[in-house]
């Protein structure tokens, strides 16, 4: 009998850990799953054990060559020097004993998600360990060692060959993707994300649209710093349900970083949690209108990963399940077992509180300045 959805989960996502001060922190997934199984919206038989993906499958979309140093740097047999040139061993993306068989982990979550929907033993899935949209073929970048994104899409291309619209709600550009499938018209690249003018990676302006063939299936929408949640779901609305119309895919890969919210010390953006409830329900909406249901959810950034992630990301599962937006007080058991532990108090309800942050001056010029760019960036759709 097909599930609802799997939750693909192992205690050895964690692995993936650069040091104990590092931002990128896999304890995330377990704040979020401990808070899903605190209301009851989690049972053990929607959990599914990932796998490691295979040398063969990281070929996808890396070179052999940069598998290799990447393995041998696991083993502190690459000095920083020769390391920097294949992005690691840098303050970024430092290097970790058994990197290789960590980050090959964290692409197997997401192809075991794949599996589970594409084979059809559940309707939806989510990986929480995924999301690592910033790898390049031959260079790790941003915190991310292998792209599980580009690797999961090229898998679904060769294994399924299926049409694959690829939406990144990521504050940071979704890059690395987009980069792999620039001139692939069977791969649709959706990313909205701060302006590149203020933040890593710098790129995924409105005149990135694909390449050749490819020309027309990538689309950016770079908000401004400072967007609130009113346009940031404007832009959000908007351009998915046209790109998803113009495209027609057959399954939907989302990323879901969690770091456009107010508090997240690495951006500049000012969403709350509204955004994190309204981003998963479009999602599924449209998985359902062109993909007879057809979703993947992974993970991406977030970096407040006691104030933010845990209620941001529960939406994903909570919107999969059909299970009602929760209102008012998070379960004590989980404020008294994480606030100890935690460097800052507890959101404790599921809702951000009510003047979070002082009006932003520049609103209305935000705003239109953000209207302009969707124009720009939809032109190529609304042409024709």
């Amino acid at each position: 009998m097909k599930k609802q959805a799997s939750f693909i989960f192992s205690p050895d996502q964690l692995n993936y850990e650069f040091s104990e001060t590092h931002p990128f922190n896999q304890k995330r997934i377990i704040l979020t799953m401990d808070l899903l199984k605190e209301i009851g919206a989690i049972q053990p038989d929607e959990i599914v054990v990932p796998r490691t993906a295979t040398d063969e499958e990281l070929l996808l979309a890396h070179d052999a060559k940069y598998i290799e140093i990447v393995k041998k740097a696991s083993k502190g047999e690459v000095n920083e020097n020769i390391g920097s040139i294949y992005g690691i061993g840098t303050e970024d993306t430092p290097f970790f004993p058994d990197m290789h068989e960590a980050s090959a982990f964290l692409v197997g979550g997401t192809l075991s998600a794949i599996e589970e929907v594409m084979e059809g033993r559940s309707r939806y899935a989510l990986n929480l360990g995924g999301g690592l949209h910033h790898g390049f073929q031959g260079k790790a970048s941003g915190f991310c060692i292998y792209n599980d994104s580009s690797v999961a899409i090229k898998y679904l291309q060769k294994k399924y060959g299926a049409r694959v619209l690829y939406v990144d709600t990521d504050a940071h550009h979704g890059d690395g993707v987009q980069w792999t499938f620039y001139d692939d018209p069977s791969v649709c690249t959706f990313s909205i994300h701060e302006t590149g003018r203020y933040l890593f990676p710098g790129t995924g302006n409105v005149t990135e649209r694909g390449n050749g063939k490819g020309y027309g299936t990538s689309f950016n929408f770079p908000i401004d710093a400072f967007t609130e949640d009113e346009s940031f779901l404007h832009i959000y609305h908007t351009a998915l349900r046209e790109v998803a119309a113009y495209f027609k895919p057959d399954v939907i890969l989302t990323q879901n970083g969690a770091d456009a919210h107010y508090f997240d010390p690495l951006t500049h953006l000012y969403s709350t949690l509204k955004i994190y409830e309204e981003i998963p329900k479009v999602a599924k909406e449209i998985a359902e209108e062109y993909c007879d249901g057809r979703w993947i959810a992974i993970g991406g950034g977030g970096y407040d990963i006691w104030r933010v992630v845990p209620r941001a990301w529960s939406h994903l599962w909570l919107t999969m399940k059909s299970i009602p937006t929760p209102t008012g007080p998070l379960p004590d058991g989980w404020l008294k077992k994480w606030q100890p532990e935690a460097p800052v108090s507890l959101i404790e309800t599921w809702e951000d509180p009510p003047n979070l942050y002082e009006p932003v001056p520049r609103k209305s010029d935000i705003n239109e300045k953000n209207e302009q760019m969707l124009t720009r960036a939809l032109y190529t759709i609304r042409k024709n």
